[in-house]
C-alpha cells in the first residue's frame, strides 16, 4: 500500500495480535514503556525493533515512541538526558552503556508543502503547453528541523519506510499499522511512505538506507522506490558528508556488504558516493571478482562475530582503484595519501581514520613482496594484515618474526 500525498494516513489502523516471548524484548525498554504508560502517556515500541521481531530476527536496538514531551520524559527518569537539535530526543541511560531512545510523536514538517502539491493540476497537459511549476519544484525539501509534535498516525506517516513505521503495544500485545507496513513485511518488500521522489529529496541518505535494508534483511525493493533511487542518486551530494561516510560504513558492517555494494553499483549510487570504485568495477569486469570475494570474506567474518575495523572495511572497498593509482609511484605512502586525499571531498574521513587507511593500503606493497616483517611493531600492522588476508593474496604463512608478533610469543 503506497499512500498518496492527500491520503495522509489510514482512518482505521490495521491491528495484528502478535505475542512476543518476553526474552526477545529488552527488559529496560519494556520498563521505560511501562513507566510512561503508568504516568498516563501513550508509549509504544517502534521502528526497527518491531520490524525485526516480525521478521523473526533479533533486534539490535529497542526504540520507544511516546506522547510525552522530552522534558516530561526527563521528569520521569533520573537517568535521562535530552540530545539533538534537529530531533529533540530523550536518552535513557541503562547499565552496560545501553541507551534506550525515546522520541515524542511527531508530524511531518513538510506536510503543508505536500498538501499544496496534492491539489496541483496542470491547466493543459498537451506536449506543446507551457509547463506549470508545482508549488515545491524550486523548493529545497531537505529536512533540517523536525520538532513539530503530533499524534501516533502523524508520527507513522512521517517515517521513511512502511516497515519502519509500526508500533508495538506491549500491554495489548498488538502491532499497530497506519501505513500498510504489515502487508509489505508479509511480501518482503521495501516501500516508502508516500511519494518516493519526495521522500528521497527530503533526506537523500534514505537511498543508502534502502540498500542497507534490502541487503541485510534480504528484501525486495518496490519498483517505484528503485526508480526514485536511480533518479535522485545525485541528491546524495546534498547530504551532510559525515552522514554519507557513516552510512557507507554501515553497508559494510552487517554481514551483507557484498550485496550492499552490488545494489549500490547497479543503481548508480556507488558512482555518486565513490566514483573511483564504481569506475574500477566498470573498467575491470573480470578483475572485479576480487572485490566481491573480499566482501564475501568480510560478511563471513561478520557472521562469525569477527568484524574487521572500520579502516580495514573502507580499505577493502577502495583497495583496487587505490593500488591502480599507486602504480609507478615510488613511495607507496605518498601514493596512497594522494588517492585518499581526493576521496576526502566526497567522503571526508576523520583524521585518525584517514591516516590509518592510507597506512594500511600503502603497507600492502610490503605484504605482496614478502617484506611485511618490518611492519610488525607498527600500530596499523593488524589492520594491514587483515586486509592482506581478506584480499586473498596470502600464498604462504607469515615470516617467523611476523608470526611471533601476531601470536605474542
Amino acid at each position: 500500500m503506497n499512500l498518496s500525498h492527500s491520503e495522509r494516513f489510514l482512518d482505521e489502523p490495521r491491528i495484528l495480535h502478535f505475542t512476543v516471548a518476553s526474552q526477545r524484548i529488552d527488559p529496560d525498554a519494556a520498563k521505560v514503556v511501562r513507566r510512561l504508560t503508568q504516568a498516563g502517556y501513550k508509549a509504544y515500541l517502534v521502528g526497527g525493533c518491531v520490524r525485526d521481531l516480525l521478521l523473526d530476527k533479533a533486534p539490535k536496538d529497542f526504540d520507544v515512541a511516546t506522547s510525552a514531551k522530552p522534558n516530561e520524559v526527563r521528569g520521569l527518569f533520573r537517568n535521562c538526558r535530552i540530545i539533538g537539535r534537529r530531533f529533540r530526543l530523550a536518552h535513557i541511560l541503562c547499565g552496560g552503556n545501553k541507551v534506550i531512545e525515546v522520541a515524542t510523536f511527531r508530524k511531518d514538517p513538510t506536510a503543508d508543502i505536500l498538501e499544496d502539491t496534492a491539489e496541483w493540476e496542470p491547466v493543459d497537459e498537451s506536449e506543446d503547453a507551457p509547463r506549470k511549476h508545482r508549488p515545491h519544484d524550486d523548493q529545497d525539501l531537505l529536512i533540517r528541523h523536525d520538532n513539530v509534535f503530533g499524534t501516533p498516525p502523524e508520527d507513522a506517516i512521517r517515517r521513511d519506510f512502511t516497515m519502519n513505521a509500526l508500533f508495538y503495544d506491549l500491554e495489548r500485545k498488538e502491532v499497530v499499522d497506519y501505513v500498510g507496513g504489515l502487508e509489505d513485511i508479509e511480501h518482503r518488500v521495501i516501500r516508502t511512505i508516500g511519494d518516493a521522489d519526495v521522500r528521497f529529496r527530503e533526506d537523500p541518505v534514505r537511498i543508502l538506507r534502502v540498500i542497507k535494508f534490502a541487503a541485510r534483511l534480504d528484501l525486495g525493493i518496490e519498483p517505484q522506490v528503485y526508480d526514485a533511487m536511480v533518479a535522485h542518486r545525485e541528491d546524495l551530494l546534498r547530504a551532510a558528508r559525515p552522514r554519507l561516510l557513516e552510512e557507507v560504513l554501515r553497508l559494510m558492517r552487517h554481514a551483507a556488504s557484498r550485496r550492499s555494494v552490488w545494489i549500490a553499483w547497479e543503481t548508480g549510487v556507488l558512482a555518486t558516493v565513490l566514483p573511483e570504485v564504481a569506475a574500477w568495477i566498470d573498467d575491470h569486469p573480470d578483475a572485479s571478482s576480487r572485490l566481491w570475494s573480499r566482501l564475501a570474506a568480510i560478511d563471513a567474518r561478520a557472521k562469525a562475530g569477527d568484524l574487521p575495523s572500520d579502516a580495514t572495511l573502507f580499505c577493502a572497498l577502495t583497495l583496487d582503484p587505490a593500488l591502480e593509482a599507486m602504480t609507478g609511484v615510488k613511495d607507496a605512502l605518498n601514493g596512497a595519501t594522494d588517492f585518499y586525499q581526493d576521496l576526502q571531498a566526497l567522503l571526508p574521513m576523520p583524521r585518525r581514520l584517514f591516516d590509518r587507511v592510507r597506512q594500511v593500503v600503502a603497507a600492502q606493497r610490503r605484504f605482496r613482496t614478502g617484506r611485511e616483517s618490518t611492519l610488525t611493531r607498527r600500530d596499523f600492522y593488524e589492520d594491514a594484515r587483515d586486509l592482506f588476508v581478506l584480499d586473498g593474496s596470502r600464498v604462504r604463512p607469515p615470516r617467523e618474526s611476523a608470526r611471533r608478533a601476531i601470536d605474542g610469543v
